[in-house]
């Protein structure tokens, strides 16, 4: 599952990348996004862009290209 598919108050866990783009895994990767973290969607904008999102103790927002790198799994 990608994180577009959640919705605002949602957690899921990190557990992969998409194939893409390095630039964006190597920018989600020191924006503290690695394997096991948990993520809570805060908002999402009106047309999905961007998600604002917490992730260890501090809120990121996030456009829709990178969001659609990050492979999450539901629950926690």
């Amino acid at each position: 599952m990608k994180l577009r598919d959640l919705k605002a108050g949602d957690q899921a866990v990190v557990i992969g990348y998409e194939e893409s783009d390095s630039s964006y895994r190597s920018k989600l990767l020191a924006m503290g996004l690695t394997r096991g973290s948990v993520v809570k969607v805060i908002k999402v904008a009106p047309l999905g862009d961007p998600v604002k999102i917490e992730v260890r103790g501090y809120d990121l927002s996030l456009r829709k290209a990178e969001a659609d790198v990050l492979l999450v799994e539901s629950g926690q």
